[in-house]
């Protein structure tokens, strides 16, 4: 059986964007590009600008990478639950707002460096203690925020 080339491999970019048939021209995908990309540019700036704000001393446990990604997952609970429940959200609000600017805020590629400095630091007990912390507060957040918001909006309707 012949397996089908990139063009034609359909993988949908994401679920508020009408995309019938994604083997069209960056022209077409062109507004979602640059909405991800405004946003990722915004939210890593933002990032960057913490952790200079806040810097973490090297051998300590990476404090500042540790509460971004945590903020930034409470964001993306907020964000989508809200973004879920309007009417009729513009199809690049979600790119733009999740994927673009809490995507660039949040960074589980430095985490995953943190760890490996860590590590090479001889720090392997605080390493594990953040390679288990991160995921776990990250769900954890999203999991809490997601629900308060969803029952703020349920409210507001309700009256």
């Amino acid at each position: 059986m012949d397996r089908p080339g990139p063009a034609e491999t359909i993988e949908p970019i994401d679920p508020d964007v009408e995309a019938e048939d994604l083997r069209g021209t960056v022209r077409e995908h062109w507004p979602v590009l640059c909405a991800v990309s405004a946003g990722g540019g915004l939210g890593a700036a933002a990032r960057y600008g913490v952790g200079l704000l806040w810097p973490t001393a090297g051998g300590a446990f990476p404090w500042t990478t540790f509460l971004i990604n945590l903020v930034g997952c409470a964001l993306i609970g907020v964000v989508l639950t809200v973004v879920t429940h309007l009417a009729s959200p513009h199809p690049l609000l979600r790119p733009f707002l999740a994927t673009g600017i809490l995507g660039g805020f949040t960074t589980f590629s430095t985490y995953a460096v943190d760890i490996r400095q860590l590590l090479a630091d001889d720090r392997t007990a605080t390493a594990l203690a953040y390679l288990a912390a991160t995921p776990v507060a990250a769900l954890a957040a999203v999991w809490a925020t997601a629900s308060a918001t969803r029952r703020l909006l349920h409210r507001q309707a309700m009256s």
